[in-house]
């Protein structure tokens, strides 16, 4: 239904889309996750054809957008992050003249009660959008992009400024909307892109840096499991714990163990990431008894979605090659290089750049003194 290739786009010398190819199935839900700046929305405008790609092709329904606009466009329903909405209308005219503008040839009155009664907005029809609140605006942009039944829909930020009664009503909206439409879903809101999307595409610095299910990412950015450990020690002081995470690396098995918060008065959580073929349990539960450190809490957890996008945009010991690149833009899984840091690592780089925060806005400053 969806079909990207090879595309690219420039902004002078800066790529803000590098070569980037993936397909969408009739049917499927897409989730399209990315960090500021990571192209994203450029790719989303470009998808929509409301900018031009610099080289590549977009295939809508078989249509290319470039070749045929308007064509590729009639197939794609678009609610962008603000909604293009009229607010001095009334829902009712506003949904009228999208009717219109789109040229749609379904029966005007039924389509409308349907598209209003599948948004929930039909006791606002009569009442100006002005006079609206945000999350009865985010329904009637919504509204506004069902009308004609596309059998494409792309939708950014959808439940912004919904109410969780409302995220929930309209996160069932979207899967039945998979049913019958191919939807491409952007959002910020990482357990709503996990409770509803078949698939994930995460693009980072221009490239999918991403593509599969939660789990199929998580296995392919790495083989280790994660587990919880709250453990409660003679005294827990910042020595005790340091000695409790040397002891737990030493495990055989355990790859990574991070010190967290104090949830109780001497009570520590500890993050262990293990090597998924070792089970550990039994080790760290010797070893904690030899040393008189008492278990309160064991828990197992896979890494989330969450864990996912940080380790993938935000560095998190986690970085792609220059040559890696290239493998992910062609749709191929990335692989992805490990280097976890020690707390003490961490804390040292957390202190870097701290102070080089200081002194920039040190030499910012002095400029603006200078130029007074």
């Amino acid at each position: 239904m969806i079909e990207v290739k090879h595309l690219v786009k420039r902004y002078g010398d800066k790529k803000a889309v590098n070569d980037i190819s993936f397909k969408v199935e009739k049917g499927e839900i897409l989730g399209f996750l990315g960090p500021n700046g990571a192209g994203k929305s450029t790719t989303m405008n470009m998808l929509t054809g409301y900018i031009s790609s610099t080289s590549g092709q977009i295939l809508i329904n078989g249509v290319d957008v470039l070749e045929e606009p308007k064509k590729a466009k009639a197939s794609i329903g678009y609610l962008p992050e603000i909604p293009p909405l009229y607010v001095d209308m009334t829902v009712d005219a506003y949904l009228n003249f999208v009717f219109d503008l789109k040229k749609c040839k379904l029966p005007r009155k039924a389509h409308l009660n349907d598209v209003c009664n599948l948004c929930k907005i039909s006791d606002v029809r009569k009442r100006l959008i002005k006079n609206l609140s945000k999350g009865y605006k985010q329904r009637v942009g919504l509204a506004q992009a069902l009308i004609n039944n596309p059998p494409v829909l792309i939708l950014d930020e959808p439940t912004v400024g919904l109410d969780p009664n409302q995220i929930i009503e309209i996160r069932s909206l979207i899967k039945k909307l998979g049913k019958r439409h191919t939807v491409i879903l952007s959002s910020h809101i990482l357990p709503e892109i996990q409770a509803v999307c078949d698939r994930i595409i995460i693009i980072n610095k221009g490239v999918v840096a991403a593509d599969g299910t939660a789990d199929e990412i998580a296995r392919n950015i790495t083989n280790e499991h994660k587990m919880t450990l709250r453990i409660e020690g003679p005294d827990h002081s910042r020595a005790e714990k340091e000695q409790i995470v040397t002891a737990l690396r030493n495990i055989s098995g355990v790859k990574y163990v991070r010190a967290d918060m104090e949830r109780e008065k001497g009570i520590y959580d500890y993050d262990v990431e293990t090597d998924g073929k070792t089970d550990v349990r039994r080790d760290i539960n010797k070893l904690c008894f030899d040393n008189g450190w008492n278990i309160l809490m064991l828990q197992l957890s896979d890494l989330t979605l969450e864990d996912i996008f940080l380790k993938i945009t935000m560095g998190e010991g986690f970085g792609h090659d220059e040559s890696e690149k290239g493998v992910a833009a062609k749709g191929k899984k990335p692989k992805v290089r490990i280097n976890l840091m020690t707390e003490e690592e961490a804390e040292a780089a957390e202190q870097a750049a701290r102070e080089a925060a200081e002194e920039a806005a040190g030499e910012a400053q002095d400029e603006k003194g200078d130029e007074e």
